[in-house]
């Protein structure tokens, strides 16, 4: 298999770039030059200020993406040389900051972590486009409930089949930081099977959640207040953040 190569003037990009791709143990080659590039580089990732000056086709500007991982995967996207998948599966393991992970035959594509989970209708949209297939399946593991009923009802517009899979055992190593445990355990939700969303979900607050919100609240004011029980369920029901629900409150007070 080829190699990604590295090219690049800004030092703080190639850090960054060798970091993680030592982290995930993806082999790469340091180019000096982009005068006779071996034939074991199949792409070559650089900077967007760079980009215009290397002739290969198969080239990734790094920080014109959200992430450096993302610019990474499109790489090892490039060096696999897949145009369509027979199958993808896209895990999600849901909560407060939710990890997706895609899997195209047999393949780990992808492993992120997403902030809020409003967002991930918007990565699921991009993978889409990223990894077309002949089937695409999204999987989404059974706890926290309120917050995968969110986002569930958020991806069904999408068409796409969605299955609700027992997560009991996708929890790694403790040993491991927590966002990139919550991508981990998505990774293996993504090839459990489950049962099938037929229907948008209820969105109902237990008070156990509604309390825990105002808590929240009240821990990111610095004590001076709590949000509403009224506000904290609209907040669990995906209406508003609990960041703008704050800001509101404070407009408010000072009225």
């Amino acid at each position: 298999m080829k190699t990604i190569g590295l090219f690049t003037n800004n030092f703080s990009l190639y850090y960054d770039l060798i970091k993680i791709l030592k982290k995930r143990k993806i082999p790469y080659v340091s180019l000096s030059s982009i005068k006779n590039i071996p034939s074991s580089i199949g792409v070559i990732i650089t900077s967007n200020n760079e980009l215009h000056d290397i002739k290969s086709q198969k080239v990734i500007a790094a920080d014109a993406y959200d992430t450096i991982d993302h610019a990474v995967d499109l790489a090892l996207q490039m060096l696999i040389g897949k145009d369509l998948y027979s199958k993808v599966f896209i895990g999600i393991d849901p909560g407060d900051q939710p990890g997706i992970a895609v899997v195209g035959d047999d393949i780990l594509l992808q492993k992120i972590n997403i902030d809020t989970p409003e967002k991930v209708v918007t990565v699921i949209k991009r993978i889409l486009r990223e990894y077309p297939a002949l089937e695409t399946l999204i999987r989404i593991g059974h706890g926290s409930i309120l917050t995968r009923n969110r986002i569930i009802n958020s991806l069904i517009p999408l068409k796409i089949p969605i299955e609700i899979v027992d997560e009991t055992k996708t929890t790694p190593s403790q040993q491991i930081g927590r966002h990139e445990r919550d991508s981990e355990a998505a990774a293996v939700i993504a090839l459990l099977t489950g049962g099938k969303v037929q229907r948008r979900l209820p969105l109902e607050p237990t008070r156990g959640e509604i309390r825990n919100i105002q808590e929240r609240s009240r821990k990111l004011t610095g004590g001076k207040f709590s949000i509403s029980e009224k506000t904290a369920k609209k907040i669990l029901e995906g209406s508003i953040s609990l960041i703008e629900a704050i800001e509101k409150e404070k407009n408010y007070k000072k009225k």
